[in-house]
């Protein structure tokens, strides 16, 4: 079958595009790379590499799909899953803190307060009581 369309002339657009499956690295969905991996302290360099662009065509993709810079992104992400690991797990507020990324309590009780209008600790208290 794969002869019969080669050898027809008229499928040239299909084998350009088979070839090119072949000989072109594949397209890394950006969501699945964000999405994997939002909750590693990665820096902007290194999600362009998961996702196999370049750091400018990374913002700038980035930017067409979600309508926000990956900073931006990346922030609300993680305070979003904190605030569910916080409210649903048995998670310290450090816990919490390290595992959406964050090197610093101190910082990432800052963001989520300024996020939530009400500091991590609060919701932890509210979720044992």
């Amino acid at each position: 079958m794969i002869l019969t369309i080669a050898d027809n002339p008229q499928n040239h657009e299909l084998l350009s595009y088979f070839f090119s499956l072949l000989t072109e690295p594949q397209s890394v969905s950006l969501q699945r790379v964000m999405e994997d991996n939002f909750c590693f302290n990665l820096k902007l360099e290194e999600f362009a590499q998961l996702s196999n662009r370049s750091l400018s065509a990374f913002k700038r993709d980035f930017q067409k799909q979600f309508n926000t810079t990956p900073g931006k992104w990346l922030l609300e992400k993680r305070l979003d899953n904190a605030m569910h690991l916080l409210s649903n797990m048995n998670k310290t507020v450090g816990e919490t803190a390290f595992e959406n990324g964050f090197e610093n309590p101190s910082h990432f009780s800052r963001a989520f307060k300024s996020r939530f209008n009400i500091p991590p600790t609060a919701v932890k208290q509210r979720q044992l009581a």
